[in-house]
């Protein structure tokens, strides 16, 4: 009994000491204005971005955790940065590792629900088991490092301490099992928390910008570099010189497909559909990807309609043309698909309406005599 009294009145001091020791940490680390966390030089340029950023109204703690939080690894992190300060063996930056990943991706969902469920059931919200233990791209195509550029840009490691075996044989398994179910394409991916911007409410506020304006210009759209480990702002990346064969390829000039092209690139010579290329061409050269395909849900369902009458000028129903916007069997791709893919004879014109009779002479009266 005594052996038993002892234990729980160890298991209190523990406790107690551990909340202390948070709460010491809290009031150090702390501060919501994040007054706390620039305590540690190496984080006070993330801290000054942030509080330039559509972010500022959001505590530190609201998207990185709290020193009361349950997480043991933070409080791991922060004891390990106490301990290099002490040691004078400071990091000059630190970045975000792969494990911090996935509980603020979390967190985005708390704010942004329906982007977030969006993204999720999209095909960016695809894990890591389902990219990199898919047996047909594995049979075909040799996993190396440059797979992570696209899908799995925040792992710490290679893709040796990720996949094994390294061949086209299998079967192939996940090194670390807590990475099955890891979003392999996170918000991260495509945007920067950071960013300078105004917050959402205030971008609301103002009311003078039609919604595909407003969509142009929010703030956090950038592409995360995983080479140099840092976003890379939307307005900073280039949109291609597209060809196809001989002939330039209208582009249209949105700018946020420059971060589609960063994943969906063309081979080096930049002719359309090599590589992971989708330019459109035929009847919808030009149009923007983001015309047809949904922000982070990536749906084209309704995007038809968006521009087309439910008939073509064919007749037909678009939607239910032979296209891969019908079936992905179907022969003819939905972005590169031309009237000369049915009419290889060729096009037919367009008829014409009857031109209406011309109007009857008014009527000649007699003038006064």
């Amino acid at each position: 009994m005594k052996k038993l009294r002892y234990a729980v009145l160890t298991l209190a001091v523990l406790a107690v000491a551990g909340v202390a020791t948070m709460a010491a940490m809290s009031g150090y680390y702390g501060g919501s204005d994040g007054s706390g966390c620039v305590r540690c030089h190496e984080i006070r340029p993330m801290a000054n971005d942030w509080a330039w950023s559509a972010h500022r109204g959001i505590a530190c703690a609201g998207c990185h955790g709290s020193s009361f939080t349950a997480n043991v690894r933070m409080h791991l992190k922060n004891l390990s940065r106490i301990r290099l300060h002490r040691a004078g063996e400071v990091p000059e930056q630190i970045q975000l590792k792969h494990p911090d990943i996935a509980p603020l991706v979390a967190r985005c969902g708390q704010c942004h629900a329906q982007q977030h469920a969006d993204w999720k059931s999209g095909p960016h919200g695809v894990t890591y088991s389902r990219i990199f233990l898919d047996e047909t791209h594995n049979t075909n195509q040799q996993l190396m490092d440059d797979c992570l550029r696209c899908h799995g840009m925040h792992y710490d490691g290679g893709i040796r301490d990720l996949v094994n075996p390294l061949d086209r044989e299998g079967p192939w398994q996940l090194l670390d099992a807590v990475m099955h179910d890891e979003p392999a394409t996170p918000c991260l991916t495509c945007h920067s928390i950071h960013t300078p911007g105004d917050p959402l409410a205030s971008r609301e506020k103002r009311g003078s910008l039609l919604a595909v304006e407003e969509e142009t210009v929010t703030p956090s759209l950038a592409f995360f570099d995983r080479r140099g480990a840092e976003p890379v702002p939307v307005p900073q990346l280039p949109l291609p010189t597209m060809k196809d064969g001989d002939r330039p390829v209208e582009i249209s000039p949105d700018q946020r497909q420059a971060l589609c092209y960063q994943c969906h690139a063309p081979r080096a010579g930049f002719e359309v559909f090599s590589g992971d290329d989708r330019t459109p061409t035929g009847v919808h050269e030009g149009i923007s990807c983001l015309a047809c395909h949904g922000r982070h849900g990536m749906t084209t369902r309704a995007s038809c309609a968006e521009c087309h009458p439910r008939l073509s000028n064919c007749g037909l129903d678009v939607e239910k043309m032979d296209t891969s916007f019908r079936s992905l069997d179907s022969l003819h791709n939905v972005h590169s698909v031309s009237c000369e893919d049915c009419h290889p004879r060729g096009v037919p014109k367009k008829a014409q309406a009857p031109s209406p009779p011309p109007a009857s002479p008014p009527p000649v009266t007699a003038g006064p005599s």
